[in-house]
Parts: C-alpha cells; structure tokens; sequence
C-alpha cells in the first residue's frame, strides 16, 4: 500500500504544529511553506477548510492513509459511546503507537518499521502489521533477535527522557510493555479538534 514519504517538515510548517516526532520541523522557519508562506494576514480558512484541516492533522500524525482513516472513522461511529473520543482511542491503540509510545521507537514511523520489518512480537508471537488493534493485557515485546534487541535499545537511549502514558506499562530492562487499559482521551491529549473531524464525515 502507498504511504506518504515525502519532506515531514513542510507538512509539519503547513499546519503550524508538529505531527511526526521531531520538535524541530520548523524550529527555524515557524510558517508555512512555500514563495508566500512568511507574509501576514494569510487568506481566512472556511469552515470546510477548518475540519479538513484537523482530518488532515490527524492522519498525517498516526501516518494513515485516507482509506484506512475513512474506515477508523466509520468502525468508531458504530460503537456506542462519542464517536471522536473512539477515534482516538482505536489509533492510539494501534500497534504501532503502542511501540512508540513504549518508547522503542522515536517516531511513529521509525515504531511503523519496526512492527513491519517482523522486530515486535505481541504475547510472544511475531505480528508484522502495524495496524494490529493491541487490547488491554496484550504483551508487546522486542523480538529476541540480536539486531533487533540492539535497533530498539539505541531507541531507548534516545529516549531517556521520553513521557510514559499511565494507560501501559514498560520495561526498558526487557524490551517489553503492557497495555493495562483503553486510555483515556485526556491522557491521548490530542493536539486536533476532533469534533471538527466528526462533522467532516457527518456532512
């Protein structure tokens, strides 16, 4: 399946916030891109400019295509409960952020290539689909595999100061976590209006 591979920082600098991990996107040049991206008093969005916006955010941020997020979207408003608070907890709990969220990868992408190049294994069996929905007691580990426990603790390294949610549980020791719970959305502390979203898909 295609993905978007293409300059994370113009994304990043197009929405005025950053999406992929790296808190210096646009550390140096903090507007959008392009020959006019600096001037002031850019054109107003209108409302659908608004909602596409915060759609857009999202995706790029768990690094989905718009198929699958149509379809996030679309299993979140069967559940019963408020359809953008399931939103966010069906990406969160996505295999890949759950990799990333333990702190074995610095970036989603970096945790998405981890998971697809068969290095995590969950409840000790090898899922190479980054998508895999993780449910509470699911054990997520790094494959025993020397180059891959050496890949994820350099990871580690690099994150000695990275933020632990209180919604799973990990052991940096082992390479290994715990998904205790669903999170809840404030500990998610989504950085888009996903009300917004919502009424995207409700027009």
């Amino acid at each position: 399946m295609a993905r978007y591979t293409g300059p994370t920082a113009k994304i990043s600098r197009r929405y005025g916030v950053d999406l992929f991990g790296n808190s210096k996107a646009f550390a140096r040049r903090p507007f959008p891109p392009g020959q006019h991206g600096a001037r002031a008093g850019r054109k107003k969005k209108s409302d659908y400019g608004t909602m596409l916006a915060e759609k857009q955010k999202l995706r790029y941020m768990y690094g989905i295509l718009e198929g699958q997020f149509r379809r996030y979207y679309h299993e979140a408003s069967r559940r019963r409960g408020v359809t953008g608070d399931i939103l966010l907890q069906l990406l969160e709990q996505r295999l890949d952020n759950v990799v990333y969220r333990l702190n074995f990868a610095n970036t989603r992408a970096a945790a998405r290539q981890m998971v697809s190049h068969g290095h995590v294994c969950v409840n000790g069996r090898k899922v190479n689909i980054p998508s895999y929905h993780c449910k509470p007691g699911d054990v997520v580990s790094v494959a025993a595999k020397v180059h891959s426990q050496a890949l994820a603790n350099r990871f580690v390294e690099l994150n000695t100061d990275a933020f632990t949610p209180d919604w799973i549980e990990s052991d940096t020791a082992k390479l290994a976590g715990k998904v205790l719970r669903v999170p809840t959305v404030e500990e998610i502390a989504p950085i888009v209006n996903v009300q917004l979203i919502v009424e995207f898909y409700s027009r």
